[in-house]
């Protein structure tokens, strides 16, 4: 596989006629000198024009990752992707490694892991809008971070292998999970590390839920495994070891209806007389965090 071809190809995506306005927009951004603190939001201060700042970022919706706050805009996005970070912030350190995060959207947790001081941060997602987003935030942040218009199909032809890849809120929407799984795997260095969380069902037996058409309203749900059946996909892509890190429930303090998204959220998902079930009868989601272990030795 030719990855440069394919990033050449895809740049020619920035002038689709939907980005290409967005693109504009950025390009008549001041640059101007910024602070900035990666707390759950990630503020940038400066002397902005806050109505151009304000006018782009409302350009840029839906913002489904967040919060950011630049000067006086609050981008209340529909995730509140802090409650996941802080959830397993414990369970990583990735201060001098190569760091890449599959299906990273607008780089809202590149941004965080920042202050970890990686050696690389690679973030891979094949959407000209969530690039446009992450051009945007960091326009002020002038990070060093990579953001390639790329899918988990292409990481193991990549340039690059990884000591940790982070792949949150992915592996459901794959036909194919075993063999994502075997693409991760694949991209990893030598005793390297995969941060995964996915949707999962209760139960002791090793098997997953098969959606009809759709699983919360969302159409590209294939399978939602339990904890055992997730177990044994990662062991048969190759991974030494399996360890679950944490378990949630997702729930509308975490992800709910903003001014800065369009359409519906979590609270539309769910079956109004029991939030124990999805408006098609399945389980309410809910997500198992892993640690993924290419080669213990």
């Amino acid at each position: 596989m030719d990855i440069q071809k394919i990033k050449e190809d895809r740049k020619k995506w920035m002038s689709w006629k939907n980005i290409a306005p967005l693109r504009d927009a950025l390009a008549q951004l001041d640059d101007v000198p910024c602070d900035v603190t990666f707390g759950d939001v990630v503020k940038i201060s400066g002397d902005f024009d806050q109505e151009a700042i304000y006018n782009t970022a409302k350009m840029l919706m839906p913002w489904r990752k967040g919060p950011f706050a630049v000067g006086d805009t609050f981008i209340d996005s529909e995730w509140k992707s802090n409650v996941k970070y802080n959830l397993i912030r414990k369970h990583f350190d990735l201060k001098g490694k190569k760091v890449a995060d599959i299906g990273c959207n607008n780089g809202y947790y590149m941004f965080k892991m920042l202050e970890e001081e990686p050696e690389l941060l690679v973030g891979f997602d094949p959407s000209p809008l969530y690039k446009t987003q992450f051009d945007f935030i960091n326009h002020f942040i002038k990070s060093d971070i990579v953001y390639e218009l790329l899918g988990v199909e292409h990481l193991e032809f990549y340039e690059e292998k990884f000591d940790t890849i982070f792949c949150l809120g992915v592996l459901y929407h794959r036909s194919d999970p075993v063999a994502m799984l075997k693409s991760l795997y694949r991209g990893l260095e030598k005793k390297g590390e995969v941060i995964l969380d996915t949707f999962y069902i209760d139960g002791e037996d090793e098997m997953a839920l098969c959606p009809e058409s759709s699983y919360s309203k969302i159409p590209n749900i294939y399978f939602v495994p339990t904890i055992k059946a997730l177990r044994n996909w990662c062991l048969r892509a190759g991974f030494s070891e399996f360890e679950v890190l944490e378990t949630s429930i997702t729930d509308e303090g975490e992800q709910r209806k903003t001014e800065w998204i369009e359409g519906q959220s979590l609270e539309d998902f769910l079956d109004p007389d029991d939030k124990t079930k999805t408006v098609e009868g399945y389980p309410a989601p809910q997500r198992v965090y892993v640690r993924l272990i290419k080669d213990k030795k």
